[in-house]
């Protein structure tokens, strides 16, 4: 499966790796099927992984730390 949106170039602008993009793509995924509200009101992507992904790109969710 590949990532077509957000693009890989518009979250590695908000995130410093691909690493961390990953694991933090995930650990919001996790939360999002956990139940904690989302940052953004409206997401193209049904599903939690993507739904992580634009959280990213809207600048809404990052690294603790950055």
């Amino acid at each position: 499966m590949r990532v077509t949106y957000p693009s890989i170039d518009k979250l590695l602008a908000e995130v410093d790796s691909r690493y961390s993009l990953s694991v933090l793509a995930a650990k919001r995924a996790h939360q999002l099927e956990a139940g904690d509200p989302p940052t953004l009101s409206k997401f193209v992507c049904d599903k939690a992984v993507g739904r992580a992904l634009e959280e990213i790109e809207a600048g809404t969710v990052t690294v603790e730390g950055e």
